[in-house]
């Protein structure tokens, strides 16, 4: 009745928590979810109303022109021709899949990963190789061992405060990165949702402006930076890539919300962005502190972990070889929501590790929801 495909299809976990975790006295730290003070307000006065009609699959002009504007001042130089708006970055993961993947089609990601990649390359047949993770980025001779033995299709990174790690890789690990894949002849997907969420210097160069040889897609959306219900994203690729990925999209949707794209374009050139951002970096990294005080208070004993320096995420890893996962309805019943570390592994493991969202809560409620977690972590250790 269906198609052989659908054997692989998975649900979303964190999407399945949010649902309980939308609950007026649920703490939630489970999704990466902006609050709702830090989003701006929309204003769709002017609002032109030709863009009630159909629009280009490519997305509009003066966007893609804004966004090629913004990604040639981080050092990729790119034209509106090599950007394509995306109805969310996610529908890019999907789109690049498509083009990618075959049954049994080998791709890199990083271990842990994204987990809405793990379920959308799985969904298509990809068979993970998974390279581990250091404070500074993949470790090198695990990725380059891989590329060698498994001739990936393509690699999956997320070099800018990770999700969901945290970890953002250094100056010398991005070179690097880029010389194995020119050598290798990989393609790069590079996913920076939170690049514009720095809070400490570090290097967010990215990855794609130093190649010189192999082809790459580089994903970004506003869904962090601005209003996550508009589902306005992009991708800035290869030119060799742009004329399937363009017919890819056609094939999904037609087009992405044009006056979403509107609305996004005001944002972006307006005189105001650049204070926005800063708002909104200040905004946060006071959270991240927050979050990270109530650790040291309530988890000294029992877990480690790295303060990110940006992103919106602590990635916390129990003293005790326990499952997270079974923490969590315990939690739950506490009012307390947080993802385990299991889903963010491509391949099936068990994990001790918690991934903790800082962004959403309210500060009174980011210290109480700690102190929580910690009873209940206690209580089963």
């Amino acid at each position: 009745m269906f198609s052989e495909r659908i054997s692989r299809l998975q649900g979303s976990l964190v999407r399945e928590i949010l649902a309980v975790a939308n609950q007026p006295d649920m703490i939630s730290f489970a999704g990466g979810l902006p609050a709702p003070q830090a989003m701006p307000a929309l204003d769709f006065t002017g609002l032109p109303a030709t863009l009630s009609q159909y629009g280009p699959s490519e997305g509009e002009l003066w966007l893609r022109e804004a966004v090629a504007a913004e990604m040639s001042k981080n050092g990729v130089s790119v034209t509106a021709g090599d950007i394509l708006i995306l109805t969310g970055s996610q529908q890019g993961l999907d789109l690049t899949a498509k083009l990618f993947v075959d049954l049994g089609t080998p791709v890199v990601v990083e271990a842990p990963t994204f987990l809405a990649a793990v379920q959308c390359f799985s969904l298509y047949g990809a068979k993970f190789v998974e390279v581990g993770l250091t404070p500074n980025g993949p470790d090198m001779a695990q990725l380059e061992r891989k590329l060698k033995e498994e001739k990936p299709r393509f690699a999956y990174l997320i070099p800018t405060f990770q999700n969901p790690s945290g970890v953002c890789y250094d100056e010398a690990t991005r070179q690097r990165v880029a010389e194995l894949f020119d050598e290798h002849n990989v393609v790069l997907l590079e996913d920076e949702p939170y690049r514009e969420l720095v809070y400490d210097k570090c290097d967010r160069a990215p990855i794609c402006s130093r190649l010189t040889k192999a082809a790459w897609v580089h994903f970004g959306t506003f869904s962090k930076t601005a209003i996550p219900g508009l589902r306005v994203a992009y991708l800035a690729c290869h030119p060799s890539l742009m004329p399937n990925l363009y017919k890819l999209k056609q094939a999904a949707d037609l087009h992405t919300n044009r006056q979403g794209q509107w609305a996004m374009h005001q944002l972006l050139t307006s005189t105001d962005y650049s204070a926005h951002i800063a708002r909104l970096r200040e905004f946060y990294h006071q959270k991240r502190d927050l979050m990270a005080q109530a650790l040291d208070k309530h988890f000294h004993d029992i877990a480690d972990w790295a303060v990110p320096p940006g992103g919106l995420f602590f990635w916390v890893k129990l003293k005790a070889n326990i499952d997270s996962y079974a923490l969590l309805e315990p939690a739950l019943a506490r009012k307390v929501a947080f993802m385990p570390g299991k889903p963010f592994y491509a391949n099936e493991r068990v994990s001790n590790e918690l991934r903790l969202n800082f962004s959403h809560a309210s500060p009174e409620r980011i210290e109480e929801g700690v102190k929580t977690l910690a009873e209940v972590i206690r209580a089963h250790i």
